[in-house]
């Protein structure tokens, strides 16, 4: 067996033993990138038996409910939504925010710090929205549009990919 193949039976072992999905090791020149499908969950073939479903009650009081449960309010219709939860997005308006580098995500300019922007977020164009750290160099991201912070696609700290998402702005 050659080193590359032991090299590959040694990754997929330790990616079985600690629940990875996919891992890449660079060496000198040499790169080794591994993704295991089965990692991720996959929806139930259609010719699978399904067990019946219980049958839905049919009146709201037979439901039982938690001692400090609150009463179900009334659906909100569209036109009277008011927040960006409460409203159907047109995705043909959300812009997407990516990467302009490999490097670190970091959501907030120092560790411990107020991250630059959350969820529902406002943010004008030119503003900061995370930095990416390569090569010990800090990079600042910033907003290409006037809009809402959206969806943040990564975690801090995490290693992003040229041209990955990173956040989405409505």
């Amino acid at each position: 067996m050659d080193t590359t193949s032991s090299r590959i039976d040694a990754l997929a072992k330790v990616m079985q033993e600690r629940g990875l999905a996919r891992v890449r090791v660079e060496e000198g020149g040499d790169s080794i990138e591994m993704e295991r499908p089965e990692a991720f969950p996959v929806a139930a073939p259609l010719a699978a038996p399904v067990a019946p479903a219980a049958p839905a009650p049919s009146r709201p009081e037979e439901v039982p409910s938690a001692p400090d449960a609150k009463p179900p309010e009334a659906p909100v219709e569209a036109s009277e939504a008011t927040g960006p939860a409460e409203r159907p997005l047109d995705m043909t308006r959300v812009i997407a925010v990516k990467a302009p580098m490999v490097g670190v995500f970091y959501a907030a300019p120092a560790p411990g710090a107020e991250p630059f922007v959350h969820v529902g977020s406002k943010v004008k164009k030119g503003d900061t929205l995370c930095v990416i750290e390569a090569m010990k160099a800090m990079n600042e991201v910033t907003s290409e549009a006037d809009g809402e912070v959206v969806d943040i696609c990564v975690s801090d700290g995490e290693l992003v990919e040229f041209g990955c998402v990173l956040m989405k702005v409505y």
